[in-house]
């Protein structure tokens, strides 16, 4: 799957950052995840790998990724431990009040709608839960005091505001670790 990733230019986590983060779901042990974004599926999966009493259910808008995911969930035999929901991640909440309450929501799917996902999602995880958030640096850019490209540029502004605000969030503890391309990890207070 990495390889695949690699060579059509489909975005999954940096190894570091996924690391991280199924370490902290390892000592956490939750039994039910919401992922924002599923792509080809390689996050569920290493999820499901790592957590094999845990139901994941993840929510892909793009056609051929939601077969791709399908198709490699199919192969490594964890259909029945991952759930696929085919359906724009703004527009997917009633069917996913359904599967709730989520002691983790893993978010990394539109980086531009990140404010969006969190609060839309925050209100189906359980008290002792934790939000994760992918790309919270962007390549080291929210950094970055000028970039040339315009549409780039407009993104970066986003996730940073989406930084400050989840920081300062009053219902939520948030720390962002610089591995990877940033992980930010959000407890409940």
């Amino acid at each position: 799957m990495e390889v695949y990733a690699k060579e059509n230019g489909v975005p999954i986590m940096e190894l570091v950052g996924i690391e991280a983060m199924i370490q902290l779901l390892r000592i956490q042990q939750p039994k039910n995840i919401l992922e924002v974004g599923t792509a080809i599926g390689y996050s569920a999966l290493r999820m499901a790998e790592a957590l094999p009493n845990c139901k994941i259910v993840t929510i892909e808008r793009d056609a051929e990724r939601y077969e791709l995911a399908e198709q490699f969930i199919s192969e490594a035999g964890k259909e029945g431990q991952i759930v696929i929901i085919k359906g724009d991640a703004l527009e997917a909440e009633p069917l996913i009040k359904e599967y709730g309450p989520f002691q983790a929501i893993f978010i990394d799917a539109a980086k531009g709608q990140y404010h969006r996902f969190f609060e839309m999602y925050s209100q189906y995880l359980d008290d002792f839960g934790v939000i994760i958030t992918d790309n919270v640096l962007f390549k080291g850019l929210v950094c970055e005091p000028e970039i040339e490209n315009k549409r780039t540029r407009n993104l970066v502004k986003k996730i940073d505001s989406f930084n400050k605000w989840l920081m300062n969030h009053p219902d939520f503890y948030t720390t962002i670790l610089p591995v990877g391309d940033g992980v930010a990890i959000s407890k409940k207070r």
